[in-house]
């Protein structure tokens, strides 16, 4: 079993409130949801800022290269949204072997 998980760093637009942050940032999560039903998808980390926003995608596999698939996939679909900036994305893999 293979746990792949994604750490996205967001930069917004002309965001100047934590209202108008949700209304970027839910769009974005339930896109994933839909076009990725088998992953998990939260808004995981900078809550009280106005124009940043970190986004964590969770899948779990039976293989190494569906996880790695499926993340880059949800990475890509990020990053070509004209209304935000990736900063960073983080690609991690864990086994049920990791201790």
């Amino acid at each position: 079993m293979y746990v792949g998980a994604l750490t996205l760093d967001i930069l917004l637009g002309d965001v100047r409130s934590l209202k108008q942050k949700r209304a970027v940032v839910r769009p974005i999560v339930a896109e994933l949801q839909r076009r990725y039903p088998g992953v998990a998808v939260a808004e995981t980390g900078h809550l009280d800022l106005h124009r940043r926003a970190e986004i964590g995608v969770a899948v779990v596999s039976a293989s190494a290269g569906n996880c790695t698939q499926v993340l880059e996939a949800c990475e890509r679909l990020v990053a070509y949204r004209p209304d935000i900036e990736l900063l960073s994305a983080r690609q991690r893999l864990f086994t049920d072997e990791d201790d």
